[in-house]
């Protein structure tokens, strides 16, 4: 496994499978690396030739400065996590690598970007598509590897990809979760002791809802997810939605979509979960 920090060099090390036309499997991440991502790395050594995991924390995807601050970072336990996976390359570049001038382009995805996360953390959507972009233009990968965990962005991303010719094709891993059912998110490692102890509630009420909705009206089920988890004194709902998993806007009613999806956010402060669940009967 190589490791490599400069755009110069990773294209350099990937000439040859550009040129051959050899797949090449793209992991972007923003490091503190759990098993989630290393389902994504191994799914990609799967299916492709040559592997590239980048680690990279981008600014332009925070509206938050203190949850830029806090998040945490871990190259050289990334790194070893990754080399047990058999990943080609680890790309770990500094800002200046990934933006030599300021990125000042904005992205239109319609309404895609104007609910639950896009609502609630503005501008965040688009710095999520000025780095992927920019990864996608730096490493030219056949195909792009995320994880269903953050469900909203890989629709996000599927548009982006559209927009940019349809090239990488994005494929969508399913959520990776604690023994406990709590979402595997690097996040997770800000919790503390008591707040760990109360987060599986989240996945626990998802699971319970997806019993709930031959019997449920949508405002009902939407309701009762948010009282559940606003019932522990450790945990703060942001939103609950349930979605068209096609369109991400809003149903009122069980009939409105084929593929409904139910999304929260949740604080356990200061640290922000999310979780979907998909709730086809």
């Amino acid at each position: 496994m190589l490791i490599v920090h400069t755009v110069t060099e990773l294209q350099q090390l990937l000439q040859s499978s550009v040129e051959q036309k050899k797949s090449i499997g793209f992991v972007p991440t923003m490091g503190a690396l759990h098993l989630g991502h290393l389902a994504l790395a191994r799914a990609s050594r799967g299916q492709c030739a040559i592997t590239v995991v980048s680690i990279f924390v981008n600014p332009t995807q925070f509206n938050n400065p203190d949850d830029l601050r806090r998040y945490p970072r871990s190259l050289k336990q990334d790194c070893n996590l990754l080399l047990a996976t058999g990943v080609d390359i680890v790309f770990a570049p500094n800002e200046s690598e990934i933006y030599p001038q300021p990125d000042r382009r904005r992205f239109h995805f319609g309404r895609l970007d104007k609910v639950m996360e896009g609502k609630y953390r503005p501008g965040h959507f688009n710095g999520v598509a000025q780095v992927v972009s920019r990864l996608f233009e730096i490493v030219q990968p056949t195909h792009a590897f995320f994880g269903e965990k953050d469900f909203q962005q890989v629709a996000i991303v599927r548009a982006l990809t559209e927009q940019m010719g349809g090239r990488p094709l994005i494929i969508a891993c399913p959520v990776v979760r604690e023994t406990d059912g709590l979402a595997m998110s690097s996040r997770n490692a800000l919790l503390t002791g008591v707040q760990r102890a109360h987060a599986p509630l989240i996945a626990a009420t998802l699971v319970r809802a997806q019993a709930k909705t031959a019997t449920t009206s949508v405002a009902a089920l939407r309701q009762w997810v948010a009282d559940t988890i606003n019932a522990d004194e450790e945990l703060e709902v942001e939103y609950v939605e349930i979605v068209d998993e096609r369109t991400l806007q809003p149903i009122a009613h069980w009939h409105d979509a084929q593929h409904p999806r139910l999304c929260v956010a949740v604080y356990a402060p200061p640290v922000r979960l999310i979780d979907n669940i998909d709730l086809k009967p």
